[in-house]
């Protein structure tokens, strides 16, 4: 064979091989690296799900408006977050939502060793027991990326892991209306296929620090226009 074709070939299997293994460890519904929990069966049954917080300017609007509709979501909480606002952390424990673990200071699990892995995670749960008297049974992977050994570590902790099947993408400088689409053709996907729903948005940054902190006001606003919508029931994981 050419040689440059042989070189090409492998440069091929070599793309493809990483493409696979980005797949595998990044992409919020995969289970090649092993289960992780995603939705129920119910095509009515929608988890709000809120990461990165807490945050002072964005927590306790939310709180507000989900006591108005007397509904209960997950939050995936940073350690350094609980750290710096404790009584916020505890007032989401008071007011009946879950509490998960995103780990002390929200790495890429995808590529950290087994050790990094365990002291975020330990380190996290120990914060927020501390903080809140609630041991979390929850762990969410940041950005969602996660290896073998990721979930072996969290499983050894008694850490259900916890990713999502609707992007809302509210990270990014999307309007109310857009955050809104990404849900309802997530949400509509899901319903077609039998499957409830497992929204991820976010009530903070994981970038947030207390001289700056990002505004999630639409994604507040789109959880106002989520809570009214009728035929929805939602559940906290």
């Amino acid at each position: 064979m050419n040689p440059f074709a042989t070189a090409a070939l492998g440069l091929s299997a070599t793309a493809l091989l990483a493409g696979g293994a980005l797949y595998a460890g990044m992409w919020p519904t995969s289970q090649i690296y092993g289960h992780t929990w995603i939705a129920g069966d119910d095509p009515s049954e929608v988890a709000l799900t809120y990461d990165d917080g807490p945050s002072p300017d964005n927590t306790p609007a939310l709180l507000e408006l989900l006591a108005q509709h007397n509904v209960h979501a997950t939050f995936f909480l940073i350690g350094e977050h609980v750290r710096r606002y404790p009584q916020l952390a505890r007032r989401i424990a008071e007011e009946g939502h879950s509490i998960g673990n995103h780990t002390m200071t929200h790495p890429n699990l995808f590529r950290s060793s087994s050790a990094t892995t365990h002291r975020e995670l330990a380190d996290c749960q120990r914060l927020i027991a501390d903080t809140t008297g609630v041991t979390p049974r929850l762990f969410r992977p940041p950005f969602g990326a996660r290896n073998p050994a990721t979930l072996r570590v969290a499983r050894a902790m008694h850490l259900e892991p916890v990713m999502w099947n609707v992007t809302a993408k509210d990270w990014q400088p999307l309007s109310v209306e857009a955050i809104i689409a990404n849900i309802d053709r997530d949400v509509g996907r899901n319903q077609r296929k039998g499957r409830g729903s497992n929204i991820l948005l976010h009530d903070a940054s994981h970038l947030d620090t207390p001289q700056k902190l990002a505004s999630r006001a639409n994604t507040l606003a789109a959880t106002a226009e989520l809570l009214m919508r009728p035929g929805l029931r939602f559940i906290a994981l």
